[in-house]
């Protein structure tokens, strides 16, 4: 069962997973987060899966589900995305990622206290600005960037002291510092479940995923990836706002990748206990990525603005590292981001085109 199956991860997760075993998504279709919910129950409805229609936040609706399926493992993606919106949805943001995930534990324990396996999409907001050494290559904790120094285009992270720290990669080992509301959220959906299924025969896994991002990502919602965000705006002809001085940094991989490691968190004997860091394993700038998707548009290389505008609860730089994946899931990315971001704006071009030929 997978909670948030017609999502941009979550079905295509349903549609890898169909051959080797039955598959039930439950979703609520949010318009936000879904362009075209016809063809994902058509597409899911074709590879043989099972589409129960509900809201996480609603116990009974979630409880029922549950009860009908009594699954074997429960990959746990229904969520609430996106750092700025939850800035101004706090309340929204909570009820969705935590309370929704305590429902489910509760329904978890009335109808299926056996469950064998639960794995969540954790997410990287949670270290905040993560793993970090000074000028004299220590570890270092960098402390959540202040407006005032925003503002006076003040971007790197810095310790306690104020002194410039240089960002490296994160893994579990890293303290987490979560610098949003969704953050927060998400952090909280780890200490759930691991808490609620303590001694009991639940096994719980927890993938923290970086920036994914692919054919099939929304370019409606103004709140999913940068990426698809970035492709809408390419069409429209319009200038690409680039926040802060273009250098903020940003770990993207492709879904299909990810869909691999959920798998592995399946197949493997025993989930990993520790948590399991998801990413490409190296940063690209905002500035690049969007220089690279222009180029693949078909649109003049320089048509985007460096703004220094900046958002509360972003982090400057976001690279995982990824040996965690490789040792204990035997996992790694496959897809070069090149290669990604051309499959992306092919797709999107196609998308985009859609209509104007159907209104034709």
């Amino acid at each position: 069962m997978i909670t948030g199956g017609a999502g941009f991860i979550g079905a295509r997760l349903a549609a890898a997973l169909c051959d080797r075993c039955h598959v039930t998504v439950f979703d609520n279709f949010n318009p936000q987060a879904h362009d075209a919910v016809p063809q994902t129950r058509m597409r899911l409805s074709r590879h043989g899966i099972d589409v129960i229609t509900g809201d996480i936040r609603d116990p009974r609706e979630l409880g029922a589900a549950v009860a009908r399926t009594r699954p074997d493992v429960i990959y746990h993606l229904a969520a609430e995305t996106g750092t700025g919106q939850s800035f101004f949805k706090p309340a929204h943001y909570t009820d969705v990622n935590v309370m929704g995930t305590a429902h489910l534990i509760e329904a978890v324990r009335r109808h299926v206290p056996d469950l064998p396996r639960i794995i969540l999409a954790g997410s990287r907001s949670v270290y905040g600005e993560g793993s970090c050494r000074d000028a004299a290559g220590r570890p270092a904790i960098a402390v959540e960037r202040r407006q005032d120094d925003l503002a006076r285009g003040l971007f790197q992270p810095r310790d306690r002291f104020g002194a410039a720290l240089t960002p490296v990669p994160t893994d579990a080992t890293c303290p987490v510092a979560p610098a949003s509301v969704y953050a927060s959220t998400k952090l909280m959906q780890e200490y759930l479940l691991t808490q609620a299924f303590w001694g009991t025969p639940t096994q719980v896994g927890i993938l923290r995923l970086q920036n994914v991002y692919g054919p099939g990502q929304s370019i409606n919602n103004p709140y999913t990836g940068v990426l698809s965000i970035f492709c809408r705006q390419i069409a429209e002809g319009r200038v690409l706002d680039i926040y802060e001085d273009g250098q903020i940094t940003r770990d993207f991989v492709l879904v299909d990748d990810v869909v691999r490691a959920f798998v592995l968190m399946a197949e493997v004997t025993t989930p990993p206990q520790e948590v399991v860091d998801i990413g490409a394993g190296q940063g690209t700038t905002i500035l690049a990525v969007a220089r690279t998707l222009l180029t693949c548009m078909g649109a003049p290389a320089d048509r985007y603005a460096v703004t220094g505008a900046f958002r509360p609860g972003d982090i400057r730089h976001a690279v995982a590292d990824i040996s965690r994946a490789a040792a204990l899931l035997g996992w790694a990315p496959q897809v070069p981001l090149s290669d990604g971001l051309a499959r992306l704006a092919a797709w999107s071009r196609d998308q985009l085109r859609a209509p104007a030929a159907a209104s034709g």
